[in-house]
C-alpha cells in the first residue's frame, strides 16, 4: 500500500543544480529554499510538542536547507544581491531559533540598508552574546 511506504521526501535543496547559476538565479534559488524550509525551521524553533524522531527529521531538513543556501550564497559575486540572499538565510535561521548562525550571517551583510532591515525584523541580532 502506498500509504505505508517510507519513501524519503525530496526537498528543493536536495535537487542537484544542472549548471552554474548566475547571481539572479542563485538568489532566486536561495529564496525558494528558504520559503520551502520555513515550515521545518519553525518546527525546530517551536517548543517540542512532536515526537523526538519527527523533531530530529525536521532539524536535519532545516540544516540541509540552510547549508545548501549558504553554499549557493558564497558564489554570488554581486554584493547587494548576496546580502539580500543572506538576509533570507538569516530569517530562516531565526525561525529555527538558531541565533548563533543568524548572528554570524548577519555580520556578513555589508549593505547598510539590508542590515537595517534585518535588525528591524530581528532586533535580537544587534547585541553580541554575553560571555560565559
Amino acid at each position: 500500500m502506498w500509504m505505508f511506504s517510507k519513501a524519503k521526501r525530496k526537498d528543493i535543496w536536495d535537487d542537484p543544480v544542472e549548471q552554474p547559476l548566475g547571481d539572479i538565479e542563485a538568489a532566486q534559488r536561495i529564496r525558494a529554499i528558504c520559503r520551502d524550509a520555513a515550515g521545518c525551521a519553525e518546527a525546530v524553533g517551536a517548543p517540542d510538542k512532536r515526537s523526538p524522531n519527527k523533531h530530529q527529521v525536521e532539524r536535519e531538513r532545516y540544516e540541509r536547507a540552510a547549508r545548501t543556501a549558504m553554499e549557493i550564497a558564497m558564489k554570488i559575486t554581486d554584493e547587494m544581491m548576496r546580502d539580500s540572499a543572506v538576509r533570507e538565510i538569516v530569517s530562516l535561521c531565526m525561525k529555527a531559533n538558531n541565533i548563533k548562525t543568524g548572528r554570524a550571517l548577519f555580520r556578513a551583510i555589508h549593505t547598510n540598508s539590508i542590515k537595517a532591515d534585518v535588525l528591524r525584523e530581528h532586533p535580537t541580532l544587534e547585541g553580541e552574546p554575553s560571555p560565559g
